[in-house]
């Protein structure tokens, strides 16, 4: 049997320093509400606060009008069963949590905190959750093991008028729900004619089973099997009241004999409990979700060995129909929590999946399939959407609402469910997709990409993370012992065998470097010696030859020097000048918007032409983002008015733009909240723009720098760029102040744009 390791390994330096900086943990708790003078403070606590509170005490519903308690989620765990790692208690559970906590804001916007109750007596874990009925819209139990799972979720849902939900049960049952709809469908069988054998009696397993069943899956054709063989009508070893009520009359005792003619299996025990011979006995055209984590109980190539006609899920992200529990919680909470429910019944659970197995039949958007680096389609191999599908957030949750309206459990029913599917469709972050977007075209690419600086820690640590993400391969110039030594370190010494280090004493290329240098600047008053001392000295010639020979596909530095200097320096490689065509676009995102700003690097003071290419290189960039470019021409004036000779040029940019005959939107001139805001757009009628701009030129280069920065440093909004376009190779310069992630998506959009740079 073979095993798949996966590519993107993840060292315990890099999870620990993730978790560490820029400050521990991974939420902050920030203000909805202004609170910068003294009348805000006042509203927000005394004496305003009184007035919401005796508003609640009247009429207890307005709590969900007045306090966050509609949009909130407490993640709940003892730390007994952690990630399949055991019992580990309350606080080694946090980190979990937290996580949990930030999958919920991130897919859904639903606000949760973590709360760790360091106890193992389910009666007072009951008794803790009850008392904080009244914080939260809804509970998400996590990481309890069985039996005291099924105790505390069943007596907390008899107890609380609010959602309360297990998701190592639930939520794995949901999405196997939705895979199983569409394999059955896909391999022409009746859920109430197949034979099902699940493997692993746990708190997920049984869930799986109780939902299949309530879809039509008949108890005599389910089969439970656990570490002792299969639970039969009759054995009295191992069982509990929750086993017991899946035991069935058979002649079968192991799970070989169990998956004899099979249909169905699914698994969610452990590595390696399904052999060839088993999934080889099983009927035709099986059905194999093999979710054990991290590692399945037999990976798709040991089974489609065998059965090439087998439908293969598991539960990792490197294969094929993901099994994942994240297209189902956030959604879920997302849809009740909109109701204001007193529960997810099944109703609402049986919703989410056939919502989700109906999408993955749809056709699937194109950002989606650029973001995976191949078009994905309905059939064997995709039978479940991907986690980064945008269409989740406003399918999934008007499916849930619906069906918790339908059953009576919804306190507050959505009336007009059309503006609730676009209110759910603004909640949507595009920072997190965009992201996801270049580093899924980059791993496509597999690049070899060159690290100019290997003298400093953060582009060290960035080529590791590139090399061991299953990116490409990471070339580092930089002496070795240098290397080693740093990342000795920063505790990762091991990494430097797997790096190329490069210099000029080491490389066999260095005569063909000498005579490329010369020849391209011994017209511009260099000598032999000087070009020869050039390439030697400075890692950036140095890295920007190496380029320019193919010796690496990707350029990525800019780390310890000023962006001016090293953009110098590779000038004497590759023409990086205004008139040769360079522009540089810096990608700001912030509160679910993103603008591309320009020029931020290239173009000192650009005229009317210049402006115009620096709107159809921003145009270029945003379609490689995915999005549709608008273009505006900034400035203090709006359309003429008030008239000035610095404003004409952005004016003229757009006449500029005419000529060209452009396929993209473009205005101007104007300031950039007529740019931005559509309501103040409405003023000038005439304006080309059908949405606010996306793509912002500004006067010059100054401007362009001071935007980036007060955006960065005053909204904490994240920075991309400068993203050098207009250059014959992928050249990407980061900033002094850049992290080990930004360096690493730096990387990632210089190798995403191979094959189309200039």
């Amino acid at each position: 049997m073979t095993d798949k390791t996966p590519r993107n390994r993840i060292t315990p330096e890099e999870a620990l320093a993730y978790h560490l900086e820029p400050r521990p943990g991974k939420f902050d708790v920030v203000p909805s509400t202004p609170m910068a003078t003294q009348r805000d403070l006042s509203l927000a606590y005394s004496p305003g606060v009184a007035v919401p509170v005796q508003a609640i005490a009247d009429r207890p519903e307005t709590a969900y009008d007045y306090t966050t308690k509609g949009n909130l989620v407490a993640v709940i765990s003892n730390g007994t069963a952690i990630l399949g790692m055991g019992n580990l208690g309350a606080l080694a559970s946090k980190p979990v949590m937290e996580g949990k906590a930030v999958l919920f804001k991130r897919f859904a916007d639903v606000n949760a905190i973590d709360i760790e109750l360091d106890t193992e007596d389910p009666d007072e874990i009951i008794q803790a959750v009850r008392l904080m009925g009244p914080t939260f819209g809804g509970i998400n139990l996590e990481d309890i093991k069985a039996p005291e799972c099924f105790i505390i979720e069943s007596r907390l849902k008899e107890l609380m008028d609010i959602p309360v939900f297990h998701d190592d049960q639930h939520g794995t049952a949901v999405i196997c729900a939705a895979g199983l709809m569409n394999a059955l469908q896909l391999s022409g069988k009746r859920i109430e004619d197949v034979k099902i054998v699940l493997n692993g009696a746990g708190a997920a397993g049984i869930a799986c089973l109780e939902l299949i069943k309530t879809m039509g899956a008949r108890q005599e054709n389910c089969i439970m099997c656990d570490t002792k063989g299969v639970i039969y009508q009759g054995r009295t070893e191992g069982m509990n009241q929750w086993k017991s009520a899946h035991a069935v009359v058979t002649e079968a005792r192991t799970l070989e004999e169990a998956m004899k003619g099979a249909d169905v299996f699914l698994g969610v025990s452990a590595k390696g409990a399904v052999t060839p011979e088993m999934v080889e006995s099983m009927a035709e055209n099986p059905v194999i979700f093999a979710m054990a984590n991290p590692d399945p109980e037999i990976t798709p190539e040991d089974a489609h060995a065998v059965r090439p006609d087998a439908i293969v899920a598991t539960g990792r992200s490197d294969y094929p129909n993901q099994v994942n529990n994240v297209l189902g919680f956030p959604y879920l909470f997302r849809g009740a929590l909109d109701i204001h429910a007193r529960a997810i019944n099944d109703e609402m659970k049986l919703a989410c999946a056939r919502a989700l197995a109906e999408l993955a039949r749809e056709d699937v958007p194109d950002e989606v399939a650029v973001a995976y680096g191949r078009k994905l389609q309905f059939g064997r191999d995709y039978i479940i959407p991907t986690p980064f599908d945008p269409r989740l957030i406003h399918v999934i949750p008007p499916a849930v609402a619906k069906a918790g309206m339908d059953t009576g459990v919804a306190r507050r029913p959505i009336i007009d469910m059309e503006a609730y599917t676009h209110a759910l469709k603004a909640r949507m972050d595009p920072t997190a997709a965009i992201l996801q977007g270049i580093h899924a075209r980059a791993r496509q690419h597999q690049a070899r990409m060159i690290f100019a600086e290997g003298d400093d820690p953060r582009v060290l640590r960035a080529a590791v993370a590139w090399q061991r993400g299953g990116m490409g391969s990471s070339i580092v110039v930089g002496r070795e012992s240098d290397v080693r030594e740093k990342l000795e370190a920063a505790g990762l010494g091991d990494a430097v065998r797997e790096l190329t280090v490069v210099n000029a004493h080491s490389t066999r290329h260095l005569d063909a470097y000498h005579d490329f240098l010369y020849r391209r600047l011994q017209r511009k008053g260099v000598d032999r010696e000087d070009a020869d001392k050039e390439v030697n000295r400075d890692r950036h010639v140095f890295a920007s030859l190496m380029l320019a020979h193919g010796h690496g596909d990707g350029l990525v530095a800019g780390a310890t020097r000023k962006n001016a200097h090293v953009l110098a320096q590779i000038g004497q490689v590759f023409d990086v000048r205004p008139q040769d065509g360079a522009v540089g676009i810096t990608a700001v995102l912030h509160k679910g918007r993103i603008v591309l700003i320009g020029d931020t690097l290239v173009h000192e003071w650009p005229e009317a032409e210049d402006l115009a290419d620096i709107g159809t290189r921003g145009a270029h960039v945003a379609r490689d983002l995915g999005l549709d470019p608008r273009v505006a021409f900034l400035s203090f004036s709006n359309f003429g008015y008030p008239v000035s000779e610095r404003a004409e040029k952005m004016a003229e940019a757009t006449h500029v733009l005419d000529r060209r005959q452009v396929d993209f939107e473009y205005e101007g001139e104007m300031t950039v909240d007529v740019a931005l805001n559509m309501d103040q757009a409405a003023k000038y009628p005439f304006s080309r723009l059908t949405g606010p701009a996306n793509v912002l030129v500004v006067p010059a280069r100054h401007s362009a720098s001071i935007s980036v920065k007060l955006m960065q440093e005053m909204a904490g909004a994240t920075v991309i760029g400068p993203i050098l376009t207009g250059v014959d190779k992928p050249i990407q310069i980061c900033s002094t102040s850049s992290t080990v992630n930004d360096i690493l998506n730096m990387a990632a959009i210089a190798a995403g744009r191979l094959g189309q740079v200039r």
